[in-house]
């Protein structure tokens, strides 16, 4: 498994940006696939963006594209959310999650790794 520690949530209001960050540690960074999950009170934890450990296409929930943009630094060992255009909808618990060189990019099944998760939340 990988140690996964997220930042950068707090309250912003609509139409603001944030700009999510999560640290990664114990395996290999860039053979991970690498996930933003967020989960609403009284909701099922749902997949936001995901960033394949191969260098192909990102996938983003329909929720968020256009406005939010993942994106990663194997260099750093770091996964990056960037959310723009933020509005109350957007308003949850964001988790980042590492799958080991997984082709399945949207499923929280593949992952096997989480952190603890960062509030955000957007005033309206």
């Amino acid at each position: 498994q990988v140690q996964l520690v997220e930042s950068g949530g707090g309250l912003v209001q609509a139409g603001g940006s944030l700009r999510l960050s999560c640290a990664a540690s114990g395996r290999t960074f860039s053979s991970n696939t690498m996930g933003w999950f967020r989960q609403a009170v009284g909701k099922e934890r749902e997949v936001v963006a995901a960033t394949p450990w191969n260098g192909g296409s990102a996938f983003y929930a329909d929720s968020v594209k256009g406005r939010f943009t993942i994106s990663r630094d194997n260099a750093k060992n770091t996964v990056f959310l960037q959310m723009n255009s933020l509005n109350a909808d957007d308003t949850a618990v964001y988790y980042c999650a590492a799958a080991w060189r997984s082709s399945v990019l949207s499923r929280a099944y593949a992952y096997d790794s989480w952190g603890q998760g960062t509030q955000v939340t957007v005033s309206s």
